[in-house]
């Protein structure tokens, strides 16, 4: 791939730290405000989807890039489970929250549920990212 234009380029220099910045607002206020860990990722795989359309990515940069998409997918999956686990761990009940409620409408008032939605985040944003790059990876097995 070789990119857009300047002006396109240009654009998303300025914006995609917004749109990524943002994404990750909708992950941790997701217990407080509409969105959450999906709505979050989602927004956070659109900021790396769009660099990739604006710049451009060779073959090679692009296969280490789905790896490490890939890995942080696992991570994220991880992540998830082993916050249940510790719930069955601490409790013997799966999913049980072993958190402090604390204050109600601040940022970490939830409980695990902001820990939830971080691993969610993480998980649909990454799982995304690397459809993206499948999908995209399509072009190259075509010219073969």
């Amino acid at each position: 791939m070789k990119g857009m234009s300047l002006i396109v380029r240009t654009v998303t220099t300025m914006t995609i730290g917004f749109i990524f910045m943002y994404g990750i607002y909708i992950i941790l206020h997701g217990h407080l405000t509409p969105g959450g860990g999906f709505a979050g990722g989602v927004i956070v795989a659109g900021a790396f989807v769009l660099r990739i359309l604006a710049f451009g990515i060779d073959p090679q940069k692009e296969k280490r890039a789905e790896e490490r998409a890939s890995a942080f997918e696992s991570l994220g999956a991880l992540l998830f489970i082993g916050i249940a686990l510790v719930g069955m761990v601490l409790t013997g009940i799966f999913f049980l929250n072993f958190l402090p409620k604390g204050i109600p409408l601040h940022l970490w008032s939830a409980g695990i549920i902001p820990l939830c939605n971080i691993a969610i985040g993480i998980k649909v944003g990454a799982g995304l990212y690397t459809i993206f790059l499948a999908l995209a990876a399509i072009k190259y097995v075509m010219e073969e």
